[in-house]
C-alpha cells in the first residue's frame, strides 16, 4: 500500500462544464496543467454536483449535507454575501479536519454569507467579497474584516495568496488543507475582463466540439452566433487563465518538494452549457430549473504521484456529497455525524481498488422544488408540486432528446424511480428547510431558510 499524503490542497472552479478540459474531450481548449494533473492521477467522468448552482452545490461540498438539510437553496444574492452565516452550526469536513491537528486556508470563492470572517476552521481567509463579478475591479476580506479593493486580475491575485499560504505554512509542523476557489470561468467574458493574451489564443476557434443547438424553448437567454463565438471566447479564456495559475500552485508544491506528499482535488461547483441543449448557463439558464447532465455534472480529478493510480479514468458514479466522507476516510478521521449525511467515501477508489462497499450506482440532485434521480440508465426529473416531469432513458438517449414520461410503455420505471427519489428525500431531508416546499426560481436566495426565518421572503423572483 502506497504511503498517504500529509497535505491536501483542493482546486474549485466556478461554472466549468464536464466537458471543458483538453483531456476531456475539448481539443479546442488550452489546460495544459489541468491535462497534466489527469494524466498523473484519476479523472472522474461520472461526478455530479448536488446542485446545479454555485451556493447551495458549495454548501454540500463543505458540509455534506444535501440544500433540503443545510437550507442554502439558491446562489446568495446581493446582500445576502455579507450578513447571515447561512451555514451557522452546521459542521464542514474543515472543521474535523481542523480538530485533528490540521490548518485550514482558504482563497478565494466563499459565497455562503458573511464574507468577512472566518469560519469552518479556517484560520488562514482571503474571501471574495461577493460572488464573482468583474475579474479587474472587486473586493476582498483578506484575513481582516473590512473589505479591500483590487484590481490585479482575480484568478492571479486569489494565486498570489494561496502562494503566500504555501510559502508560510507549506513545510510547517500542520498537515494543511488549502482551498483554492476561483471564479473562472464564471462570467463576465468580455475583452477588458481577460488578459489580452488569453483572448488571443481563441480569436479563430470556431469552438466545433461545443454544440450549437436550437433555442431550448425554456431558455432564460438568447444569444445570435456571434455573440455565442465571443462569449466562447471569454469562456476559455478565463479556464485558460485558471489553468495557467493551477500550474503556479503546482510548481510551488514541486519547489516546496511537497508535490508528492499532498492530495490535489480539482473540481467545479456545478457544470454549463454554452450552447449544449439550446441555451446558456447552468440548472437556472432554464425556467422552468433544469437537471441536463450537463448541468449536474462537474469535472473532477484527484492526483498525488506514488498514492493515486496515475493515468486513470474511473467512470463510477459520485457526488458532492460524497466529499466529506472520502477526505476524512482517506486521512483517517471518524465523522461523528455520518449516519445522518448521504454520502458515502470513495477513498478506496483513489487507492486503487474498486467501488467496495457502493451498493447502487445513484445520484440525487435538487434546486430548489426540482429533485432528480440519476442511474446510469435512466433519469427522473420531478418539479413540485405540479411539474412538469421528465424521464429519460440514458442507454438509449444520452443526450436526453426525448422525454418519455408520457409513453405508457415506461409507467414501471416511472413509478420505481418515484417512489425512490421520494423515499431517498424523505430520510434526509429536514422539514424546515425542505426545498420542495420554497419558490426557488433561480434568481437568487436574500435570507435564511428554517426556523430563524420568521416568515421573510428569502428567494427573489426571477423575471
Amino acid at each position: 500500500m502506497p504511503t498517504k499524503p500529509r497535505n491536501l490542497l483542493i482546486i474549485m472552479s466556478d461554472d466549468q462544464g464536464p466537458w471543458a478540459m483538453g483531456c476531456a474531450g475539448m481539443p479546442e481548449l488550452h489546460t495544459p496543467n489541468l491535462d497534466r494533473l489527469a494524466a498523473e492521477g484519476m479523472r472522474f467522468t461520472n461526478y455530479f454536483c448536488t446542485s446545479p448552482v454555485c451556493s447551495p452545490a458549495r454548501a454540500s461540498f463543505l458540509t455534506g449535507r444535501i440544500p433540503s438539510q443545510h437550507g442554502v437553496h439558491d446562489y446568495l444574492e446581493g446582500r445576502a454575501t455579507r450578513t447571515h452565516e447561512y451555514l451557522h452550526g452546521q459542521s464542514g469536513f474543515t472543521d474535523l479536519l481542523v480538530e485533528h491537528g490540521f490548518l485550514c486556508g482558504l482563497s478565494g470563492k466563499w459565497h455562503l454569507g458573511d464574507c468577512g470572517h472566518l469560519q469552518k476552521g479556517y484560520r488562514f481567509w482571503c474571501a471574495h467579497s461577493q460572488g464573482g463579478g468583474p475579474y479587474r475591479d472587486y473586493d476582498v476580506y483578506d484575513n481582516a474584516p473590512e473589505m479591500a479593493h483590487q484590481t490585479e486580475y482575480v484568478t492571479d491575485f486569489f494565486t498570489d495568496r494561496a502562494l503566500d499560504f504555501l510559502r508560510e505554512h507549506g513545510r510547517g509542523p500542520q498537515p494543511f488543507c488549502l482551498s483554492v476557489h476561483y471564479t473562472a470561468p464564471h462570467a463576465p467574458w468580455s475583452r477588458q475582463d481577460h488578459p489580452a493574451e488569453l483572448f488571443a489564443l481563441y480569436e479563430d476557434c470556431d469552438f466545433a466540439s461545443v454544440p450549437d443547438e436550437p433555442r431550448h424553448p425554456w431558455a432564460r437567454w438568447t444569444m445570435t452566433p456571434e455573440e455565442r463565438r465571443e462569449a466562447l471566447k471569454g469562456y476559455c479564456a478565463a479556464i485558460t487563465g485558471m489553468d495557467r495559475a493551477i500550474g503556479r500552485l503546482l510548481q510551488r508544491l514541486d519547489d516546496l518538494g511537497l508535490r508528492e506528499d499532498t492530495l490535489v482535488i480539482f473540481l467545479s461547483d456545478n457544470g454549463m452549457n454554452m450552447g449544449h441543449h439550446g441555451f446558456i448557463g447552468k440548472g437556472n439558464g432554464t425556467l422552468p430549473l433544469n437537471m441536463y447532465d450537463t448541468s449536474v455534472k462537474v469535472p473532477f480529478i484527484v492526483s498525488c504521484p506514488g498514492a493515486v493510480p496515475r493515468g486513470a479514468i474511473h467512470d463510477g458514479m459520485w457526488s458532492h456529497y460524497d466529499v466529506r466522507p472520502t477526505i476524512l476516510d482517506y486521512f483517517g478521521i471518524d465523522d461523528p455525524e455520518a449516519d445522518a449525511l448521504p454520502g458515502r467515501s470513495f477513498a478506496a477508489v483513489l487507492d486503487g481498488t474498486e467501488d467496495a462497499g457502493r451498493d447502487d450506482t445513484v445520484v440525487f440532485d435538487e434546486y430548489g422544488p426540482t429533485r432528480m434521480i440519476r442511474e446510469r440508465a435512466w433519469k427522473y426529473v420531478h418539479r413540485y408540486p405540479y411539474g412538469p416531469h421528465e424521464l429519460y432513458h440514458l442507454a438509449q438517449d444520452p443526450d436526453e432528446r426525448t422525454n418519455l414520461i408520457d409513453d405508457p410503455r415506461h409507467k414501471d420505471e416511472l413509478i420505481r424511480l418515484r417512489g425512490k427519489l421520494e423515499s431517498w428525500f424523505l430520510r434526509y431531508v429536514d422539514p424546515a428547510r425542505d426545498g420542495a416546499r420554497q419558490p426557488v426560481e433561480g434568481g437568487g436566495q436574500i435570507d435564511l431558510v428554517g426556523p430563524e426565518n420568521e416568515g421573510r421572503d428569502a428567494f427573489m423572483r426571477r423575471e
